[in-house]
């Protein structure tokens, strides 16, 4: 048995019925052009008749405050196959994963499911996998992802991704520590890392909070549509975008990936609200998830949250950036300070009451952040499954009563993977995001000019003469703070 990890706990327990707290993905592959026409199905068959044994997490399920092993593992209840009106087209395949995603996973056996579906245009078909929050963090279910899958075109396996060892393997079969040291372990870790803790929240309370600009406090969200009750229903959008246009946009003024990335999302946001005449005048506040991970497990949940100001109420980009900015930097300055136990028990004294609420529901109308924008590193080199080469893989996530949209993003070679969730009922055209999202990005990209190889040959002569003046005007308006 393993003991539940507090935030799994919190996972596990902020779940209702219109609240379903499972994190998933939509894989895209290509099949191989030599395969024959029944690859999909002898995939499954292969799957199906697999005698490779379930590992944790997948073999885990609910026993009290435990994780125990299923040992009635039903093969049949965690895997789908299903085909698409052919031709199938991506919207139609949205619309699947929209009604699959909005429906909770039975918590009498291990909480995940695994979706084979096949039919969508341009020789493809996809993976849609789900599992519980309380199970995996967004880092661990990358982990899981990238041993599943393999890097040789050529490989062939039968494995199903459930029933493949990672680094960790050895390490769990190793014999089980009591649960009384298992608890008593864990008690030791927080009694050490509580006086830097207080050290920390002292300088929070007497020199942050009303005094520096930058902190970001669990009190200042303003209300907006996207604080609202959600209803069952989702709605998942997603869309890739060229990582190295984002590259060239942080390595022109100075700044990071995750900066940029994040005043995208604000421009974003700021032209949708704007459509749906519902543009706060207070900056909207985002949770943005940190992991905090020192080792290679691919279990659990190891992330704590940084609150950042998206500055919406600023109409100029670059205003808009560097608040951005400086409200990240000051939150990773505190987090640098302190060990992986210490930014837990931190966040918790912090923002324990944000969650009490979240959990409670007693001031819906008070809520420390508006949405999550979540951004995950992921595979550099291109994956293959059977073969079968992994084209794309969106991230689709949680929301919440009071936070009924979701930005989740991950990297995948040279693009950047978004995904969209949503309460439908509560967000009208919330796809429509992707449409400002790329606005926005070419918003950037007329600040800070075409990369070189991308410009007309007349044009570079003008460029190189107005170079020198366009880095002064980006170094005076955002301070360089690590570069991409």
């Amino acid at each position: 048995m393993r003991p539940l990890h507090p935030l799994d706990f919190i996972f596990l327990s902020l779940e209702k019925r219109q609240q379903p707290m499972h994190v998933g993905g939509l894989f895209l592959f290509e099949i191989p052009e030599d395969a024959p026409p029944t690859f999909i199905q002898d995939l499954v068959a292969d799957i199906r008749n697999s005698k490779s044994i379930p590992i944790p997490p997948f073999n885990n399920k609910l026993n009290g405050l435990f994780w125990d092993t299923d040992t009635e593992f039903d093969l049949d209840h965690h895997f789908r196959h299903i085909a698409l009106p052919h031709p199938g087209r991506i919207r139609e395949l949205l619309t699947y994963i929209s009604q699959e995603h909005s429906s909770l996973i039975d918590r009498a056996k291990p909480l995940w499911m695994c979706h084979i579906i096949e039919g969508i245009e341009g020789n493809r078909f996809a993976m849609y996998f789900k599992i519980h929050h309380g199970m995996v963090d967004g880092i661990a279910g990358m982990r899981l992802i990238e041993k599943s899958l393999s890097h040789d075109p050529n490989a062939r396996s039968i494995v199903p991704p459930w029933c493949v060892e990672g680094p960790r393997a050895k390490r769990l079969k190793t014999p089980k520590v009591s649960r009384a040291k298992q608890i008593l372990s864990n008690l030791k870790g927080q009694v050490q890392s509580t006086p830097g803790v207080f050290k920390v929240l002292s300088e929070t309370v007497f020199k942050d909070m009303g005094r520096n600009p930058d902190y970001v406090s669990s009190f200042q969200a303003p209300s907006s549509i996207l604080n609202q009750k959600v209803s069952s229903s989702r709605r998942f959008a997603a869309q890739s975008y060229e990582f190295k246009r984002l590259n060239h946009i942080s390595k022109s003024l100075g700044v990071t990936i995750n900066d940029i990335v994040l005043a995208i999302c604000s421009g974003a946001l700021r032209e949708y609200l704007i459509s749906q005449s519902a543009l706060p005048e207070k900056p909207l506040i985002a949770m943005v998830p940190v992991s905090v991970r020192t080792d290679d497990s691919d279990m659990s949940n190891r992330i704590t949250m940084i609150l950042a100001n998206l500055a919406t109420h600023k109409a100029d980009p670059l205003e808009r950036l560097d608040l951005i900015r400086r409200s990240v930097m000051n939150a990773k300055q505190k987090f640098k300070r302190m060990t992986s136990d210490q930014i837990l028990n931190y966040s918790a004294f912090v923002y324990g009451p944000a969650g009490l609420n979240i959990i409670s529901g007693l001031a819906p109308k008070r809520q420390a952040f508006n949405l999550v924008i979540s951004n995950v590193p992921g595979p550099k080199e291109p994956l293959y499954w059977n073969g079968a080469r992994l084209d794309a893989l969106y991230p689709a996530s949680i929301v919440l009563d009071g936070q009924a949209l979701n930005i989740t993003m991950t990297s995948y070679m040279d693009k950047l993977e978004v995904g969209l969730t949503a309460c439908r009922n509560a967000l009208p055209k919330m796809q429509n995001l992707l449409t400002h999202l790329e606005d926005e990005i070419q918003r950037f990209e007329k600040i800070v000019g075409l990369p070189e190889d991308e410009k007309p040959q007349i044009m570079k002569k003008a460029t190189k003469r107005s170079a020198a003046k366009k880095q002064v005007v980006a170094d005076i308006e955002i301070p360089n703070e690590k570069p991409a």
